[in-house]
């Protein structure tokens, strides 16, 4: 199954992105997620890790690949046998480019897996676009 949420907020293009992109904000504005444990700083095709999450749950993870230019980026989730590819992209919402950001997530995976996250799935992509920034 695959399925898309997405959402709007204040935040830049910019800000979005980069709470996107460094492994270690991930915690500042994804409720189920504690810490992350992951050797690069910025994400890249290749990365990998371990993302922690309520009571002692702990996913294994593969960014698959990044665009930078156009901020899209993939990765792969997995645990107890159950994978999901994670789609991220990240668009201006209007003129001036800072006016705030569009952001989607597209989650393709097991039916009854990709219908369960979601309703986290919209909270995290709610507050990833919203001001003030994520510590």
């Amino acid at each position: 199954m695959r399925l898309t949420v997405a959402a709007a907020g204040t935040a830049t293009p910019a800000t979005v992105w980069d709470r996107y992109t460094h492994p270690d904000r991930w915690p500042g504005w994804s409720p189920q997620i504690r810490s992350v444990d992951c050797a690069d700083d910025v994400i890249r095709a290749g990365t990998t890790g371990v993302v922690h999450g309520p009571c002692g749950a702990a996913v294994n993870f593969e960014v698959l690949d990044v665009d930078h230019e156009t901020r899209c980026w993939s990765w792969r989730v997995k645990a107890v046998g159950i994978e999901l590819i994670l789609g991220h992209r990240v668009d201006a919402r209007g003129r001036p480019a800072d006016s705030g950001t569009r952001t989607t997530l597209t989650i393709t995976g097991p039916a009854p897996i990709v219908v369960g996250y979601l309703p986290l799935a919209r909270v995290a992509v709610g507050r990833l676009v919203r001001l003030p920034a994520c510590p």
